[in-house]
């Protein structure tokens, strides 16, 4: 027990620095172009940023969900990696259908990757709202200023 929670930990910290160093590329690229940014047109640029931040959360989440499903593969849970994919995902998205279960053994494990999916959106949703949020202001801050 206590080592499927010291992996899934591991595993969980990769994550969330794999989307670290994303959100910290993206966050560079807005920087670089903030002035081209913040000037009009607005409303094509918001759908710009809209649409990268978007790209930028399916890129982490999917790199995470791989790590796990890679984890899950490697360790035997699973007969095959597409099966192991399939529960990761499933799990990750919290949607649980139940019709690929964890053996009972690794039952932690698969909690741990269902935490990690709720941290990973909460996260990601955030992200979004203040990409988005931190762009509009400059916007108004260039227009009126």
């Amino acid at each position: 027990m206590l080592g499927q929670i010291a992996f899934g930990s591991v595993l969980m910290v990769i994550s969330v620095l794999m989307a670290a160093l994303a959100i910290w590329a993206l966050e560079t690229a807005f920087a670089r172009n903030a002035r081209w940014l913040a000037r009009a047109p607005h409303r094509p640029k918001l759908a710009l940023v809209i649409v990268a931040t978007s790209l930028a959360v399916l890129a982490m989440v999917t790199a995470s969900v791989w790590l796990w499903a890679g984890a899950f593969h490697l360790l035997g849970v699973f007969a095959t990696f597409e099966e192991a994919m399939y529960f990761t995902l499933v799990t990750f998205t919290t949607l649980g259908y139940g019709d690929v279960l964890m053996p009972q053994d690794w039952r932690i494990l698969g909690g741990l990757a269902a935490a990690n999916g709720l941290l990973h959106f909460g996260l990601m949703t955030a992200f979004m709202v203040e990409a988005l949020r931190h762009v509009r202001v400059r916007q108004i801050e260039f227009t009126e200023g």
